[in-house]
């Protein structure tokens, strides 16, 4: 298993791609990962493209959090047959 990405590293990376001050983008991602923390909590899914969809499944046995890859990365570890774009 490779390395692990922490908030930190993640919001460098971002902020190196885009030309931009980490400070400029961690209240970004924060503000992202809020929104998707209150639409689940809300039981909303959210999908995004070509990343995937993150759902809440109520059964009667529990409340399951659900994550369906997207079909790029699906085919990044070669589980896809469908997607043709670029990795």
């Amino acid at each position: 298993m490779g390395d692990t990405i922490d908030k930190k590293e993640l919001v460098t990376r971002i902020a190196k791609r885009l030309s931009k001050d980490s400070a400029e983008i961690s209240p970004m991602i924060d503000a992202a990962f809020e929104e998707i923390y209150a639409a689940l909590k809300h039981e909303e899914s959210v999908s995004i493209r070509n990343f995937g969809t993150f759902y809440i499944d109520i059964r009667h046995t529990g409340t399951v959090f659900k994550f369906n890859p997207s079909q790029r990365l699906k085919a990044l570890f070669g589980w896809s047959s469908t997607y043709k774009g670029e990795l």
